[in-house]
């Protein structure tokens, strides 16, 4: 396959212990030109890969690639568990089965996690994020993935986002790409998953199919889980530079809500459900299908034309608040949302220059209300929904190699996009309309300093903006049709990643990025004072969010190169805090802690046989802005052991080994200083207790 904006040589890779890494070297000359990957079809897995460490070791800032191999050999259900080792990537489960609180470089840190903004997520560079920027009822099932790109940050403006976090860029497999597969995970808390992969190739069309299920009781009161998935996609080689991939997606995932406790309740039992989520049966129930169709064209030799469409719909049954009484307040979500997305892209070499140049428009529609309930069955309706949201990203972006050592990369970004809110209070038909255009010119400048031949230093500027969705337009801290703005600043980075030897045949690798960020108006909740279970949301002035983001990693031989130690280590380092806040004045922003280490160090045999721990330091974080409520951190301890050979694999794997009691996740208040507000603040969500978990593979 042809790689048009690689140079000739192309440097052997390590594997995803770490950061991949694929520099390119071309002493003799700076002009660009193709390469040819000997060996590999233009679908192959391998050519995959090196084009997404190509676009990787091209950016100067934090960007990880992951491979569907990394994750074998433990428990992976949720996002949480694919970013484990991404660092940057704050994540924390809790309260619902699979469902994972993301937080990149200090975004989404609100007091709800309903929203789940800041980072856009899509699968094979198509939108799976809704066009303002929301991802609370996206389902993204890790092990359906070959690959994942995350990309955090402004440098995800490679692929048009315009977020404070990032986006993580999902890779199909295909059946060109993967093995028929049958997998089955077993373990604590009646978890069971499976899960069955084929597919076949036929000349220029070829076609994969995986059926998914997963039932699971829970580790809390009112956590059970059950999900069907089906994923689906077919391609056509139309001709030597065209092909055509048709994708298709249907979830249907039932789970019940533990909700959060105080602290009384933790300290009491941390595992029970909260104090009305059983009894008003608070569900997240949500049954989507996608679809989307991606057509590549490799113009020629130095240049490729993709175009992509998606459309997607979900129906989301969620009650949230109350019901627990007849004629109290109470809250049932029940809202059809539809997305459309689309992208074109087109690269180009013009002598040492890269060029990128692209547009994603997306249009959201969400329709439905909000509702009374007594223990889930829909009552009334209160307010009728019909809101919709559109966003366009043209971006263009030139790597232009200067020397044989060093890259400079300049490009920017335009941003438009209206958000349109319009609820009706029944039976008043009261009407409230906020409706808002944003728009934004985002430039960005970095360089890139090439070491050696696997190594490299990297630094950037950058502006960030990001619109306000529509549920934060919904639930504005002005009571009238006033907007909010969008949430804008300054970023700078350096750092550093690549590979060396240790020895003869030994080597570590790394990633380090260091990152400060000036943020203006950045959107958080309020506790809203009439209804209690809800916020409000307002833009704060000015905040500031650095970091430091570092992952290390080894292959150390022991004697001969049959025995070996592996150690991974990530570790992120946070400083968000207020800038002189009227109110808060520099105070740390909660949900986040300040730092967290997850690594393991494994054993590992030339035979599959692999063997180590795991282990999780986190720090402790605030609950409020006021910094009056701070929650413990924890260290967990875990094991991992199994057998990896060519065909099959079967593991076990031991979670918090030492039976912690911790809190994963917490919402954020105001201000919790006063005893009776601090005790009756229900907002910590009790992380999982003692596991095991079993699994086994097999391609076929």
């Amino acid at each position: 396959m042809l790689f048009p904006f690689v140079r000739k040589t192309v440097v052997t890779s390590l594997c995803l212990c770490a950061p991949m890494v694929a520099l390119a070297v071309e002493p003799e000359t700076n002009e660009l030109a193709p390469i040819q990957v000997e060996g590999q079809s233009a679908n192959s897995a391998e050519a995959t890969k090196v084009e997404l460490q190509r676009e990787q070791t091209l950016t100067p800032g934090g960007v990880t690639l992951i491979e569907a191999e990394e994750l074998k050999g433990r428990n992976v259900v949720s996002l949480g568990d694919m970013l484990r080792y991404v660092p940057g990537m704050w994540t924390a489960t809790g309260s619902t089965g699979d469902g994972t609180f993301i937080s990149s470089r200090g975004s989404n840190l609100d007091a709800v996690a309903y929203d789940g903004n800041g980072i856009k997520l899509m699968i094979d560079g198509l939108p799976v994020t809704a066009a303002d920027g929301n991802n609370h009822n996206t389902f993204i099932d890790p092990l359906a993935a070959r690959y994942a790109v995350i990309a955090r940050g402004a440098n995800a403006m490679t692929y048009g986002a315009s977020t404070l976090g990032g986006a993580i860029d999902f890779i199909s497999p295909t059946a060109r790409t993967t093995d028929n597969q049958a997998y089955l995970s077993v373990g604590s808390h009646g978890t069971v998953q499976n899960s069955v992969t084929g597919g076949t190739v036929a000349g220029d069309l070829d076609a994969l199919v995986t059926v998914e299920q997963r039932s699971y009781d829970g580790f809390r009161g009112h956590q059970e889980q059950q999900r069907s998935s089906v994923y689906a996609n077919t391609g056509w080689q139309i001709s030597d530079s065209v092909e055509n991939r048709f994708y298709l997606t249907y979830v249907d995932n039932d789970q019940e809500l533990a909700g959060a406790l105080t602290q009384d309740q933790f300290d009491e039992d941390p595992y029970q459900a909260g104090s009305n989520n059983e009894r008003g049966n608070f569900l997240k129930n949500v049954e989507k299908w996608r679809v989307a169709n991606r057509t590549q064209w490799d113009l020629s030799d130095t240049s490729s034309l993709v175009v992509g469409f998606s459309f997607e719909d979900q129906s989301l049954y969620h009650p949230i608040v109350g019901g627990v009484a007849p004629g109290g307040f109470s809250l049932l979500i029940d809202n059809d949302q539809t997305t459309f997305g689309s992208t074109v892209r087109y690269n180009t070499l013009i002598g040492n220059h890269d060029l990128l140049l692209g547009l994603n428009y997306g249009e959201t529609r969400v329709k439905g209300g909000n509702y009374n309930h007594l223990a889930g069955i829909r009552g009334a309706q209160t307010i009728r929904t019909d809101n919709q949201a559109n966003n366009l990203e043209v971006f263009a972006m030139d790597r232009w190699h200067l020397s044989d050592r060093w890259t400079l990369v300049y490009g920017a970004q335009a941003v438009t996009g209206n958000r349109e809110v319009r609820n009706v209070a029944i039976p008043s038909g009261v009407e409230r309309n906020p409706e808002d255009d944003y728009e934004s010119i985002n430039p960005r400048v970095g360089v890139i300093y090439q070491v050696a031949d696997r190594s490299e230093l990297f630094a950037s500027v950058s502006k960030l903006f990001e619109a306000p969705t529509v549920y934060e337009l919904e639930d504005d801290v002005a009571a009238n049709n006033n907007t909010l703005d969008a949430m804008q600043g300054q970023v700078a980075e350096v750092g550093t990643r690549g590979a060396a030897a240790l020895g003869v045949a030994s080597e570590w690798n790394w990633e380090f990025t260091v990152y400060y960020a000036q943020i203006e108006d950045e959107i958080l909740s309020l506790d809203d004072p009439n209804a209690t279970g809800t916020s409000l949301a307002t833009n704060v002035d000015d905040t500031i969010h650095a970091g430091v983001e570092a992952l290390f990693g080894a292959s150390i031989a022991l004697g001969n190169s049959d025995h070996r130690i592996a150690p991974l280590v990530s570790l992120t380092w946070n400083d968000f805090s207020f800038d002189n806040d009227p109110l808060y004045g520099d105070n740390q922003l909660p949900v986040a802690p300040e730092f967290f280490i997850k690594g393991e160090v494994m054993y590992r045999h030339a035979n599959g046989f692999y063997a180590g721990p795991t282990f999780d330091i986190v720090d402790d974080r605030y609950a409020d802005f006021a910094n009056s409520y701070e929650v413990e951190g924890y260290e967990l301890v875990g094991l991992r052991t199994g057998l990896d050979r060519d065909r099959w694999e079967v593991y076990l794997e031991g979670r918090n080994l030492t039976d912690e009691a911790y809190v994963a996740n917490v919402s954020a208040r105001n201000d919790l200083s006063a005893p009776a507000t601090a005790a009756g603040a229900a907002i910590l969500q009790a992380g999982e207790p003692r596991a095991f978990y079993a699994g086994v593979r097999f391609d076929f």
